[in-house]
């Protein structure tokens, strides 16, 4: 097989998880293309950039982080939806499950070293993901800058009528 063909499996796999999970939190059917073509293609690029790059696990979840919260802001605008539709269910196939999994095993059965070095790589794992997604906001911000809505007394606002 070769390496286009993994990456466009990875590609698929990370795409249908995405779109899964998206279903089980009830993201909107509207949103299911574009928040599977995120997970997917954030996932090729961790992929890309961990285990043929060999960049590193920090920088790989941080970068594909970091193109998550853009990625995700954009498909946002587009669609008129709320961020976190997209970039939750991208988020899965980033979460640190079997790591985590063997810090509870191998602390059990009393392998401390190990238990520990997944441990570290968990914590390397979400907090990459968590400054990843703050860096994609801070992207998005200076790109785009805040839309924010000032605050209107209550008469302004449409629907509203003062009760005697």
């Amino acid at each position: 097989m070769t390496m286009i063909e993994r990456l466009l499996l990875h590609f698929i796999f990370a795409f249908v998880a995405t779109i899964c999970f998206a279903i089980l939190l009830n993201v909107p059917r509207r949103a299911y293309l574009a928040g599977g073509v995120i997970g997917g293609a954030t996932w090729v690029i961790y992929v890309v950039m961990y285990f043929h790059l060999h960049v590193g696990l920090a920088l790989s979840n941080l970068s594909a982080a970091i193109l998550i919260g853009i990625l995700a802001m954009m498909a946002a605008k587009v669609q008129h939806q709320p961020m976190i539709l997209y970039n939750v269910p991208a988020l899965v196939p980033f979460v640190p499950g079997g790591q985590a999994y063997k810090v509870v095993r191998y602390f059990v059965l009393g392998d401390y070293g190990l238990s520990l070095s997944y441990l570290y790589q968990v914590v390397v794992i979400a907090g990459a993901i968590t400054l990843g997604f703050g860096l994609g906001d801070l992207i998005n911000t200076a790109l785009y800058g805040r839309h924010r809505k000032e605050a209107r007394p209550f008469s302004q606002l449409k629907g509203w009528k003062k009760r005697d």
